[in-house]
């Protein structure tokens, strides 16, 4: 990445800075800030992750060289070093592709201004009521000369990015309803149309932001000290604490205590690991003994896509927005809603019939070079992502659990494979960890500890943060729309009122619980 010389040294200076205020550990005196008159900001948590201890988190200056070369990268590309960071590094090779495509999308040559893009990332993370999104973009959009007036609601942003408001709405919460209608409508909106290039990058920052929003929310992100809602200005509870406590770990005993007590015993935890790897073991023996029909394999489908539908957490209720992230978008009331609530008929998807290799990737690429290639190997690099380990065991193939979850995210949207017996999803795939996905993926703003706590709990947390695993759904939609060319359009109507919308976004709705946190089978 650009200036990563110059990047390493201002992050290692950066560094330095709590060395400025400290007590008798790090060379000062308590008490100074006081004498000064100076306020001192203390956090409000306790580390990067409000699901994942400290202490269980790579400390800064304790990296490798790799971590510590991300480390500079990500601090040349954002001139910070954020939360998302530290903790998605459990997983580098990730963090790699995740940093050269986030700063391909905001920072490089590219058919949006640097404004827009920052204020389209606004507009992705406030429909997901990621404040901690919308304020790091707030500041980024303002820091490359975007005018304030529109950060006072979308009424006040131009017409074009108003208009994009009900792709993104759709988009976020229920993309099984795009039509070609709502292309046709920003491609063909007069003075205030979008050209095919600028859409596309457009939907792959609302797509990007809405998955990453998935990720903040999934592993209980934190804001920074900085941030709205990472601060406090009151005294600690704890006598002699010093500002350098910050940094160091030093918390009270409650916090210690509170991480622990959800700790299950060493025994519980050998008996669920050797369950769930006994269940692996059955399902291969059964898959080397008889293979199941296609018609078996499909009803089996859509038996778990009308299951899916029920699956939701006890305490599901509506999650108002504060005023600081609705108005950065249009209809607040509109959300994610299960088909079966509605009546609705599920459509079903093969993706054998539209998939990204051989549609999406060119078509991307075309309209927006390079993108495809970085889209496609962070693809790849989340699909195939592996330790081999499962909780104590080593040298453990995890294929056939990875590709349970990432089928069932699928599933739940109505995407079938058709090489997949979906029969074994309910096999490794218990209730609560269900709760945990259909949350992050749909409603990740109604995300809690409870959920992170209640599956696979035989995981340590250090464990469960270095098996994250990044699970990318990739969401087709309905019905079909094709493009020759960047100056020449025309739609085709499918004859299928259920099928998919086949149009250059399609391909990379990227959903992510970007990173299970719980990713016990190191995913």
């Amino acid at each position: 990445m650009r200036l990563a010389t110059t990047a390493n040294e201002a992050y290692t200076a950066s560094l330095t800075v709590s060395e400025l205020l400290c007590c008798k550990q790090c060379g000062g005196s308590r008490g100074q800030e006081e004498e000064l008159g100076i306020r001192i900001p203390r956090p409000l948590g306790h580390g990067p992750s409000r699901f994942i201890p400290e202490k269980e988190i790579l400390q800064v200056g304790s990296e490798d060289a790799q971590m510590h070369t991300l480390f500079a990268d990500s601090f040349a590309a954002l001139g910070r070093l954020d939360n998302i960071t530290l903790v998605m590094v459990f997983h580098p090779q990730y963090l790699e592709s995740f940093l050269k495509t986030q700063h391909y999308l905001l920072q490089m040559d590219g058919p949006l201004p640097l404004h827009y893009r920052h204020y389209i990332g606004i507009m992705a993370a406030a429909r997901h009521q990621c404040s901690y999104l919308v304020n790091l973009h707030v500041n980024d959009f303002l820091h490359v000369g975007g005018d304030p007036k529109w950060l006072n609601g979308l009424e006040n942003a131009p017409q074009k990015l108003q208009n994009l408001g009900e792709l993104n709405k759709v988009l976020a919460h229920r993309p099984w309803l795009i039509t070609k209608e709502h292309i046709e409508g920003l491609l063909k909106a007069e003075e205030h149309s979008w050209s095919l290039a600028e859409l596309v990058h457009a939907v792959v920052l609302l797509t990007h932001y809405h998955s990453l929003a998935s990720f903040t929310f999934g592993c209980g992100i934190s804001p920074e000290i900085h941030c709205d809602g990472g601060h406090t200005f009151r005294p600690p509870s704890v006598s002699n604490y010093c500002i350098c406590d910050i940094t160091n770990g030093n918390h009270s005993v409650d916090e210690m205590q509170v991480n622990s007590a959800g700790n299950v015993s060493v025994s519980d935890s050998f008996f669920e690991v050797e369950a769930l790897m006994e269940k692996m073991k059955q399902l291969q023996e059964c898959r080397d003994e008889e293979e199941a029909s296609q018609e078996e394999m499909a009803s089996r489908f859509e038996i778990e896509k009308r299951e899916s539908m029920f699956v939701f957490s006890s305490d599901d209720e509506e999650v108002t927005p504060a005023r600081d992230v609705s108005r950065h978008f249009e209809d607040t009331s509109y959300g994610y809603k299960d088909f079966s609530r509605h009546g609705m008929h599920v459509p079903t998807f093969r993706v054998q019939d539209y998939c990204w290799e051989d549609h999406g990737y060119s078509l991307v690429n075309r309209l927006y070079p390079d993108v495809g290639q970085l889209i496609d190997e962070k693809f790849h690099i989340a699909y195939n992502l592996t330790y081999n380990t499962m909780a104590m065991h080593k040298d453990v193939d995890t294929s056939m659990l990875r590709r349970a979850i990432w089928n069932y995210i699928h599933c739940m949207f109505g995407i079938r494979y058709d090489d997949y017996d979906y029969g074994e999803i309910n096999q490794l795939l218990d209730r609560s960890f269900k709760v945990y996905i259909k949350t992050v993926v749909c409603t990740p703003e109604k995300v809690t500890k409870r959920m992170y706590d209640s599956f696979w709990r035989q995981f340590k947390h250090s464990e469960k943060a270095i098996t994250q695993k990044t699970t990318i759904i990739i969401m087709p939609r309905s019905p079909e729309v094709s493009f020759d060319s960047p100056k020449e359009r025309r739609m085709h109507v499918s004859p299928n009122p259920d099928s998919y919308l086949k149009t250059c976004f399609s391909p990379f709705y990227i959903k992510l619980p970007t990173v299970l946190p719980n990713g016990g089978p190191v995913l």
